[in-house]
């Protein structure tokens, strides 16, 4: 059982770009925020290697490079920044209870979610070998690097058709490999992916070993799961399109999610159906999912959460 007992203003939980930027508008609010990183402290993006497209690098940074940077930021205006995970939270009544770690509660006063999202991977262990070294899990992110070369792309789903439809935009050519002999995609977007000239779609095809050397990827191997015929393809881009799992099951039966498990806020804010409890980055949004729009969103919780706590203080002192 839980011993270790705290009162805190904000909590924060998550430390990719949505909880920093929240840490760090909360902090010069003056609320004292504690920021709980959770096992992956810095988030997705310390597993990338270049990020060019997050505004304020003109020759872009390396991800685990811009993680310590909003790190430090949100130090610097006093947020303290903590090792550990939650694992249990009460939001029947407040102040809300957040167990870190199973043995720690914090009593919060308000609480800011920004756990993020893991993309789905094959499970080959050449992918891990690679990633960030020629295969990824997002086009937008990472697909100008492989500007005028061939690349593969696997997923059945509009988010792959959207992304091969924007990779087809920069390379020279896009291999689509669908699993299955149709696409799970809307019919407009499988309309957009077979009249795209330099996209060649391959159906009930498995991919079986990325390969690839010091440098990066080389090729990667497939077989076709009907004929039992295996290609290889020589692409130097990989990129995985078959969906994203939020991290939000530790909140499941207080927060409203959807079915897939993106916490549903109300329109144009980051507030959810719990009062006092905020959510933001890729725990509730599985359109963008974007380093910027998740540090947007996390300045957008920490004001709500202030405004949130700014009206109790009024209420309770008028």
């Amino acid at each position: 059982m839980p011993e270790e007992l705290e009162h805190v203003k904000c909590l924060i939980i998550g430390s990719g770009p949505a909880g920093y930027t929240a840490a760090i508008y909360a902090a010069r609010a003056d609320m004292k925020p504690v920021l709980y990183t959770g096992m992956l402290a810095g988030g997705q993006l310390t597993q990338t290697t270049d990020v060019d497209n997050f505004p304020g690098y003109p020759n872009g940074i390396l991800g685990p490079e811009m993680m310590e940077d909003l790190r430090k930021q949100a130090e610097r205006f006093g947020t303290d920044i903590r090792f550990g995970y939650v694992s249990s939270v009460d939001f029947s009544a407040l102040p809300h209870k957040v167990v870190i770690d199973e043995v720690k509660t914090i009593l919060c006063d308000t609480v800011i979610i920004s756990t993020g999202a893991s993309a789905k991977w094959l499970g080959l262990e050449s992918e891990q070998k690679y990633n960030g070294f020629g295969v990824s899990a997002c086009a937008v992110c990472d697909g100008f690097f492989f500007r005028g070369q061939d690349v593969a792309i696997v997923g059945a789903g509009d988010t792959a058709a959207e992304e091969a439809t924007y990779l087809a935009k920069l390379c020279r050519k896009v291999y689509m490999l669908v699993r299955r002999d149709e696409f799970r995609a809307s019919k407009a977007m499988v309309h957009r992916v077979q009249h795209t000239k330099n996209i060649e779609i391959i159906y009930n095809t498995e991919t079986t070993e990325i390969l690839g050397n010091e440098t990066g990827v080389t090729g990667v191997r497939t077989l076709n799961n009907k004929t039992q015929q295996e290609r290889i393809l020589d692409v130097t881009g990989f990129f995985v399109a078959i969906g994203h799992t939020p991290n939000t099951e530790i909140f499941k039966g207080w927060i409203k999610m959807d079915a897939t498990g993106y916490i549903i806020t109300h329109p144009d804010s980051t507030q959810t159906n719990v009062e006092g409890v905020f959510a933001c980055g890729d725990a509730q949004d599985h359109i963008y999912r974007q380093a910027v729009t998740a540090a947007g969103t996390g300045c957008m919780a920490a004001l709500e959460a202030e405004r949130y706590l700014a009206a109790k203080e009024h209420i309770v002192t008028a």
